[in-house]
């Protein structure tokens, strides 16, 4: 059970990121693009189970560290993807 509230927290971390990302830009909301949040706050919350899978217990920091690194994952999966479509373009 803790380890779904691991992967859970770094899914929310993930999804609340790009949601203050998109709010930041005040464009239209583009599916597509928060559909990739989507998808890289879930292979998140996927590594941050597999890697707390093997502690007998999570305490509330473990939470917070999980909900940090799916935001932190987040935000390095868009700026990556922003500067080859930023190349792709020159």
């Amino acid at each position: 059970m803790n380890v779904i509230w691991i992967g859970v927290a770094a899914f929310v971390g993930g999804m609340v990121a790009a949601l203050l990302g998109w709010l930041e830009t005040q464009e239209d909301f583009d599916a597509r693009k928060f559909g990739s949040s989507g998808v890289r706050a879930l292979v998140a919350a996927i590594l941050f189970a597999v890697g707390f899978n093997y502690t007998n217990h999570v305490t509330p920091i473990d939470i917070g560290w999980a909900f940090l690194g799916g935001a932190g994952i987040d935000v390095l999966g868009n700026r990556i993807a922003g500067s080859i479509s930023a190349r792709r373009s020159n």
